[in-house]
């Protein structure tokens, strides 16, 4: 972790379903303190049970000083962080959880708000309606089922009720909802959009001609960190050992060096914060993150998500 971050210890009060294969996780202070505060969009990065850091974002209403609540989609694909959070974490638990980070801040400014959101991507969403007041806003909320949407029943009720549009595709590609009508013309409010990276690219797309400021996307890295079906296996080398480790598919370089007995300093773990920035001596990265400018990545590599294009990179280390 960076040295300025603190990792609180904190007690699951809640661990409940939320829809199916979303688990919905409220965290509150043993003690009974406020928690530090939050803005509308923050997320909070969470130890899950295998000692990896993952970030999440805080759904409930930023004035409430007393708790975080969040939910989690178990991915079965995934490289194991919220399917140790689904599975394993119960009632009673401590889970350790770092002060929330923003990188999706809300315009409280906007006389008004388009939001949209795919999946899990609801989360920051609510928080944000939740913040805006009286303000005229609109939810395009997008999943594959009823069974498969969370805070369906909240979603009813104010400040939700009468304000959000729910589409269920059931899978189909052809059954996607068409949302050009809602970005056909540029209007004064503000678009949030957070969902999969199809949705994200797909809202891009259709609001190209909308004022940049206006349009608004949640992606700490969420995608960066998902394996790739043509990864492959590579090794590093560390320069000033010379010890060679293999990198497995589906394991960063960070876990990779973790589990020969390696610290690195390492905070987001998903590409976004520049903690874990490490000089690369040689070979060729296969940069993933959303930190490093051009020139950076020629010399520097983040090891929590980014992977090889050579069979063996030597790091700075």
């Amino acid at each position: 972790m960076e040295p300025d971050v603190v990792l609180q210890h904190l007690q699951v009060v809640r661990a409940e379903a939320a829809a199916d294969g979303i688990r919905l996780l409220e965290f509150r202070s043993p003690e009974g303190h406020d928690l530090p505060a939050f803005t509308p969009g923050s997320h909070v990065a969470v130890k899950v049970p295998s000692g990896a850091m993952r970030n999440y974002s805080l759904c409930n209403d930023p004035r409430e000083r007393h708790r975080y609540v969040i939910a989690v989609k178990r991915e079965a694909l995934g490289r194991g962080g919220s399917v140790g959070l689904v599975d394993r974490v119960t009632v009673g638990d401590s889970i350790e959880v770092a002060p929330p980070r923003n990188l999706f801040e809300l315009s409280m400014t906007a006389p008004s708000y388009i939001f949209i959101a795919g999946g899990i991507g609801i989360t920051p969403i609510l928080s944000m309606i939740r913040a805006i007041g009286d303000k005229p806003f609109h939810l395009y909320y997008l999943t594959r089922s009823a069974g498969h949407t969370a805070f369906l029943a909240e979603l009813a009720e104010p400040p939700f009720a009468g304000h959000v549009t729910l589409h269920h595709d059931n899978g189909d590609p052809k059954a996607a909802f068409d949302l050009w009508p809602a970005l056909e013309t540029p209007t004064k409010a503000h678009v949030y959009c957070c969902g999969p990276r199809p949705l994200m690219d797909a809202v891009r797309d259709m609001s190209g001609h909308w004022p940049a400021a206006a349009i608004n996307f949640e992606d700490f890295g969420s995608d960066l960190v998902r394996p790739r079906a043509d990864d492959t296996p590579f090794s590093i080398q560390l320069g000033r050992s010379g010890a060679v480790l293999e990198v497995p598919v589906g394991t960063t370089i960070l876990e990779t060096l973790r589990a020969h007995g390696g610290h690195v300093p390492s905070s987001c773990e998903s590409g976004t914060c520049g903690t874990c920035r490490t000089g690369v001596l040689e070979g060729e990265p296969d940069h993933r993150d959303l930190v490093l400018t051009p020139a950076e990545r020629r010399s520097a590599i983040m090891i929590c998500v980014s992977r090889a294009k050579t069979p063996l990179l030597v790091l700075d280390l």
